[in-house]
């Protein structure tokens, strides 16, 4: 899908607990300013009126009608639906609530909702790092290309989305990708979220310097602790964040086991990962034991970290070999390295997100 050439207007949304931001795309990219009103996530009223305005108001910034409605809002919802389930950070919806039929009843356009980590994942598999690293392949002359993408984002919650061969998926109940449900390695009678998010480094950070959780700096602060550019305990600060790249990169185990293609990262976490990074990669090519005593990978591939110049470069050239067809002069190029890549958002999250849901509404409308 080459989003430059389209010409259709999809309306968007970015919706918070705090700020609800509106805005309208063509062509992958902004064309109206954005328009930002109160969640009221507490006030279901007060929210869906601010819901309808805020696309009313940029409508009518639109120089033509736009041809859909696409979003991320948070679940537990039913989103092929449009079906808002019980919110934790807009505790106004309760017992289930129409959202995109009535947008679509207010509107008149298809309403297409997503979670965002689903969108992430689709932004950066249409015009983010799977392009990028498939480019990357076919200018070092490598045969290799991938199709399959899984990602995961780094913030307030730990987010996860597949893409299979360009197409979203998203499971029979809108829950496929729910990586944060995944089992903590570090802390198995719990979940995986709680040691690849915000309040992770810094929980672990205050159980390792003996401050206070409450006064424990966000990721930023304790990434600059970390390079010694600010006062702290550079120490605990730098076993902080290995340690959410072990956490995370266990659970990404399980997930690469299963989806075996490119991951990418993203999330408010994601700027700190020259720290936690080689970590989440080194789990991924960590070892099982069996009964005998015997070594077998963690992964059937080889892991590598894209971010990397020499382990990029492993990975750009593979073990490409020209082989022979039996009983003919025929030869084919072979490269038997299987490997995957993880590597950091090319567009950054917002924007991936938002790309991922102009793709998505352009998908299921079909072409223009």
């Amino acid at each position: 899908m080459d989003l430059a050439l389209e010409s259709r207007i999809v309306m968007t949304l970015d919706a918070g607990g705090t700020n609800l931001r509106f805005s309208a795309m063509r062509g992958g990219k902004p064309v109206t300013e954005t328009v930002s009103l109160p969640s009221n996530g507490d006030d279901l009223n007060k929210c869906l009126t601010n819901i309808v305005e805020g696309f009313t108001r940029v409508k009518a910034l639109c120089s033509e009608t736009p041809c859909a409605i696409s979003f991320a809002f948070p679940g537990p919802a039913d989103y092929p639906n449009g079906i808002i389930g019980d919110l934790g950070n807009l505790p106004g919806f309760r017992g289930g609530v129409a959202l995109g039929p009535m947008l679509e009843d207010q509107f008149d356009v298809p309403v297409f909702i997503n979670n965002d980590g689903d969108l992430f994942v689709y932004g950066e598999a249409i015009g983010g790092l799977l392009p990028h690293v498939n480019g990357l392949l076919e200018k070092a002359g490598s045969p290799k290309r991938y199709k399959n993408l899984f990602g995961i984002t780094l913030g307030t919650g730990f987010g996860g989305g597949i893409v299979r061969d360009g197409e979203l998926f998203i499971g029979d109940n809108s829950m496929a990708g729910e990586v944060w449900l995944l089992r903590n390695k570090l802390h198995p009678d719990m979940n995986a979220e709680e040691g690849a998010c915000i309040r992770a480094v810094r929980r672990v950070y205050s159980e390792l310097s003996g401050t206070p959780f409450e006064q424990v700096p966000e990721p930023k602060g304790l990434f600059e602790i970390a390079n010694g550019k600010k006062a702290g305990n550079q120490s605990a600060a730098l076993k902080a964040f290995r340690r959410l790249g072990e956490s995370a990169g266990d659970a990404l185990g399980s997930a690469l086991t299963l989806i075996d293609g490119l991951a990418v990262i993203g999330g408010g976490v994601s700027g700190a990962w020259p720290l936690f990074l080689p970590a989440l990669v080194d789990e991924l090519n960590s070892t099982y034991s069996g009964p005998a005593g015997n070594k077998f990978r963690r992964l059937a591939s080889a892991a590598f970290n894209l971010e990397d110049p020499e382990q990029l470069d492993v990975f750009l050239k593979g073990e490409t070999r020209t082989i022979k067809v039996p009983g003919s002069e025929r030869t084919l190029a072979y490269d038997p390295l299987q490997r995957v890549g993880i590597g950091m958002s090319r567009l950054g999250t917002s924007e991936a997100v938002a790309i991922g849901a102009y793709a998505f509404a352009l998908q299921k409308l079909g072409p223009q």
